[in-house]
């Protein structure tokens, strides 16, 4: 069974995603074009954190996911470090994190919910699957700048349906 809690992003196998992810980020994406979090950052007052686990993994380890909402206030918010594990892949982890999210916005009230992911072909998978959950193109939002190497998207809680 999976398990979608909040959680702490300074847990070691939360950290070691976080740090892959950053790797592929860095690896992916000129460096003034990498808008990741580290799990310092992640931690922060403004951020709501959240793993996907398999409960039936030795330990209650099994972490297979992880993602994040920031609070911009205004009733708007930023999803952040959207991350599959790499032998989680292909099983809907990125959906089930996401519909979390997701839900939680509508909880608090949220109107719209943004994101910035990469443009390039190693980002393609992030943007379908926030395309298939209603987010579309946007201009950039809270202080990005245009950047040829990002996608901002958006999605009105307003208009979508409840996940």
């Amino acid at each position: 069974m999976i398990l979608v809690a909040r959680d702490s992003p300074a847990r070691h196998d939360v950290v070691r995603l976080l740090d892959e992810h950053l790797a592929d980020m860095f690896a992916t994406s000129p460096a003034e074009s990498v808008h990741a979090l580290d799990h310092g950052a992640l931690a922060g007052p403004d951020i709501t954190f959240w793993t996907a686990r398999d409960s039936a993994a030795p330990g209650g380890e099994g972490l297979l996911g992880c993602g994040a909402l920031k609070d911009l206030g205004t009733e708007e918010g930023e999803i952040k470090s959207m991350r599959t594990a790499q032998h989680a892949r292909g099983r809907g982890i990125a959906a089930l994190l996401l519909g979390r999210i997701l839900d939680e916005a509508r909880l608090r009230g949220y109107q719209r919910l943004f994101l910035e992911t990469g443009s390039r072909e190693f980002f393609a998978p992030a943007r379908r699957l926030y395309a298939r959950h209603g987010f579309v193109p946007c201009p950039p939002f809270a202080g990005y700048q245009p950047d040829p190497n990002s996608v901002f998207m958006t999605l009105s809680l307003a208009d979508a349906l409840p996940g």
